[in-house]
């Protein structure tokens, strides 16, 4: 499977052309905006490309890091079905324009997953299929792409896996409210991202309120089912690294070669008999505690470390927050530490494992 990155470059123009670069700065003003769009933000072929090189990047990266992130924590549960391949048979994104979460499954699963992409814009569709075509991977250029607007009354097909990526922030709330209800009653595993800004934390904590009311299991990142312990002034979000092409940073007049892309999510199981998970293939190996172990804590800011000493902000399993300082003296955990990062999960301190 090709890397996205190399099939954006050869897909799209290598310069910001005036009229991409309108493009780019008409999609800012919407995404800015806070408002749910009347019309079609990216609406023909010119503003879906200006997305695929401004945005798709990021969005399947935040994606990924958001699916491996439930996966990791919680390894060896059938995401389908068939136990025998440990991974969905079948995937439904929501809302998925160009395809970055198709992207982001698919780099999970090579060559193992039925996609379907449900959106509203043509153009972006097109381009979506265009680039799935030259990805390499088989099963990904067989996705399924089609053109559907959201509106209640709503339904959703029956799949694995429905991911809903950069979407529920830009629906009215009523349909939004909809949106999570459909999923729910089509999925076996749900995860939502949203930008990691107070809007998009608050479009995930309104669908994380429903997952729970109908009896779901959090995966990632909350270690607990109890109200969200943040202040109102603050929310949950993690970030990603992602690298710039010349493309992005000429559209986007910026000079580094990468971005971080803040984000927010929510991952979740349905209950038995639906219940699913699945490492995907690159962490095949990942190790987490086994449900004799104590759920772990997840950090919520970037470890400060310090000669000796590292300071981590927790979420906790009892739904409380807390600074916790490992020091040097403690060994084990200590080098666990120095190689934690903000979006992780870390062993409470306060727990012990069940004699």
């Amino acid at each position: 499977m090709r890397e996205l990155a190399t099939v954006l470059r050869d897909a799209l123009p290598s310069a910001a052309t005036p009229a991409a670069r309108r493009a780019v700065e008409d999609l800012r003003t919407i995404y800015r905006s806070g408002a749910a769009p009347d019309t079609l933000a990216v609406s023909d072929p010119q503003r879906a490309a200006a997305y695929a090189a401004y945005r798709m990047p990021a969005t399947s990266a935040a994606l990924y890091a958001a699916l491996t992130a439930g996966l990791t924590a919680h390894p060896g549960l059938a995401l389908s079905a068939d136990l025998a391949t440990q991974a969905p048979l079948t995937h439904l994104d929501v809302g998925g324009g160009t395809g970055a979460a198709v992207w982001a499954v698919h780099r999970a699963w090579p060559g193992r997953v039925r996609s379907t992409v449900i959106d509203a814009s043509a153009p972006a569709l097109a381009l979506g299929a265009d680039l799935a075509r030259r990805s390499g991977d088989p099963a990904l250029a067989s996705t399924t792409w089609e053109s559907r607007r959201l509106a209640a009354p709503l339904t959703l097909p029956a799949a694995d896996l429905v991911t809903i990526g950069y979407v529920l922030g830009e629906l009215p709330d009523p349909l939004a409210t909809a949106l999570v209800d459909a999923a729910l009653n089509a999925a076996r595993t749900l995860l939502i991202v949203e930008p990691g800004t107070p809007r998009g934390y608050a479009a995930v904590l309104s669908a994380r309120t429903r997952t729970l009311a109908a009896g779901w299991r959090l995966l990632a990142p909350c270690p607990h089912a109890r109200a969200c312990p943040l202040p109102d002034n603050d929310w949950c979000h993690m970030a990603v690294r992602v690298p710039r092409s010349g493309l992005h940073r000429d559209l986007k007049g910026g000079e580094l070669g990468w971005e971080d892309e803040k984000y927010t999510y929510l991952m979740a199981a349905a209950p038995t008999p639906r219940d699913p998970l699945a490492p995907p293939t690159s962490h095949a190996d990942a190790t987490a505690p086994s449900p004799a172990q104590p759920t772990p804590a997840r950090v919520l800011r970037h470890p400060l470390i310090r000669k000796g000493l590292v300071q981590l902000t927790l979420c906790r399993p009892d739904g409380t927050t807390a600074q916790v300082t490992v020091s040097k003296r403690q060994g084990a955990a200590y080098r666990l530490a120095r190689h934690t990062a903000w979006g992780d999960t870390f062993p409470d301190p306060r727990a012990s494992p069940p004699s």
